[in-house]
């Protein structure tokens, strides 16, 4: 005789059922406990005698509904994740599958089709990790093929360390985070992505792609901010070099991207908070979570294999995940300030470097001679070892500073283009140069004096400027 399994609910009727006919009991005290009426009680009654036990088993036990998936339909499903989206998670997979394939599923039926094939989430909880591992462990030890135990193996995942959260900060640009992560973004090589995102609303202020975490790279997310947003209170970062020196050697003041960028934000009023606690900047930690697990398939579908491509492609990819997962913008709780102009933003976002006037009254930079011009296109000359600042604006024009008046540079080429001689074209007049106003401040005592307060260029300040500094009054 087959065994007659029971569920909690279907053994407490039964029981009951079957002491009120051993009994004779009371039927209205019964139909109490069950909660149903007495005409039920009469019915479980006759059922019970006919069928015994038998009879409480639920008549949908075992049964299909008629609305769940086919197993057909369940196994398109695993093979789109396994062979075309294994990197996304649940839900990205769902929004994937009705953007690509047509195909509109809950997040809850990709996830039971998914964990019972023990697929576990890339963005899955450690108890469910755990639950995962444990039930293919106990697979395992009744695994009989060594090729079964292997590929168990294979799904068993190993737990993650978890971020804690902090508070969101009261005001939309009082806090921007900023950071950047190497992986593979897109084609074959590791690229470093650089990464601005405002505490307050979670959303995507600034990002650039870059070979390394550059000078270049935090300087586009900057451009970026300024431009769409306008000037934030504070950046909190990691303990970069871009950010914080702590070498007591510097190298030369170009390459001291600690200096560079820290100069250019104290010309905006921008605060720089750095930490060496990744749980301190959450935010912009948990960003790169979702983000690898989401963009590098985001990239592969739109075909994105160069920097150029990828960058041009976070245009319009930071508006979709914005509108997806950032908070909504409470503008009167703003403290952005009003943009700079696209000139100021050009020349403030400026790589400067020291150099001197050689014999030739010019300068040598990037293995290029370069001329100083005045705003009416006239070569000024100054005696050989003058010192001067080179200033690479962003869009890449460059200028000298000397002796606080500022003036364009103009390359000097290794051969006239046209004989003096033999050509018989009338000399070209000079051509007016765009200066920049002084009320800048590239002037080189404020530079050097930004320069010489750092405590890591306290002793490695040029001598030759060392006269010019303490000539002028400090900017700090």
């Amino acid at each position: 005789m087959k065994k007659v399994e029971l569920r909690l609910n279907e053994e407490y009727k039964y029981k009951v059922i079957k002491k009120l006919v051993d009994t004779d009991g009371n039927k209205d005290a019964a139909a109490l406990k069950l909660g149903c009426t007495r005409r039920q009680i009469n019915r479980m009654i006759n059922g019970y005698n006919l069928e015994g036990k038998a009879f409480f088993i639920h008549g949908n036990r075992g049964r299909k509904p008629l609305h769940s998936l086919t197993d057909e339909f369940k196994k398109d499903i695993i093979d789109l994740y396994l062979n075309k989206y294994p990197e996304a998670n649940f839900q990205h997979f769902c929004e994937l599958l009705e953007e690509h394939e047509n195909i509109k599923v809950s997040v809850a039926t990709v996830r039971n089709a998914l964990m019972d094939e023990n697929i576990v989430s890339p963005k899955a909880t450690k108890r469910i990790k755990k639950k995962v591992q444990m039930k293919l462990i106990a697979h395992k030890d009744k695994a009989t093929s060594k090729k079964e135990i292997l590929g168990i193996q294979e799904k068993i995942v190993a737990t993650e360390d978890a971020h804690p959260r902090r508070p969101r900060s009261a005001y939309y640009g009082e806090m921007i985070q900023m950071d950047a992560s190497v992986d593979y973004w897109f084609g074959k090589s590791k690229t470093q992505l650089h990464i601005a995102v405002d505490d307050c609303t979670g959303a995507i202020v600034g990002a650039y792609f870059d070979t390394q975490e550059t000078l270049k790279g935090y300087y586009n997310i900057l451009h970026q901010i300024l431009t769409n947003h306008g000037i934030p209170y504070m950046f909190y970062t990691d303990r970069r070099t871009v950010f914080e020196y702590k070498q007591k050697k510097s190298p030369s003041i170009e390459e001291d991207t600690f200096t560079q960028f820290g100069y250019a934000c104290k010309q905006l009023g921008i605060n720089i908070k750095t930490t060496s606690i990744p749980q301190a900047k959450g935010r912009v930690e948990r960003l790169f979570q979702t983000l690898q697990s989401r963009l590098p398939l985001e990239l592969r579908l739109a075909n994105a294999n160069t920097l150029e491509q990828a960058n041009a492609f976070l245009n319009s990819y930071i508006k979709k995940y914005n509108n997806r997962f950032a908070l909504p913008i409470d503008h009167s709780k703003s403290v952005f300030e009003k943009q700079p102009s696209s000139e100021k933003i050009n020349l403030t976002l400026a790589v400067l470097a020291d150099r001197q006037i050689d014999n030739g009254h010019c300068i040598r930079f990037k293995k290029k001679y370069l001329m100083p011009m005045n705003e009416n296109g006239y070569p000024v000359y100054y005696h050989q070892k003058t010192p001067c600042i080179v200033i690479e604006s962003f869009d890449g024009d460059l200028f000298a500073s000397i002796n606080d008046k500022v003036y364009a540079l103009d390359e000097v080429p290794l051969h006239e283009a046209e004989s003096r001689n033999f050509s018989y074209a009338e000399p070209k007049k000079p051509i007016k140069r765009y200066v920049p106003p002084m009320s800048h401040p590239w002037k080189t005592s404020s530079f050097l004096g930004h320069v010489k307060a750092q405590k890591h260029h306290i002793f490695g300040v040029d001598k030759r400027f060392t006269d010019v500094i303490n000539s002028q009054e400090m900017f700090y």
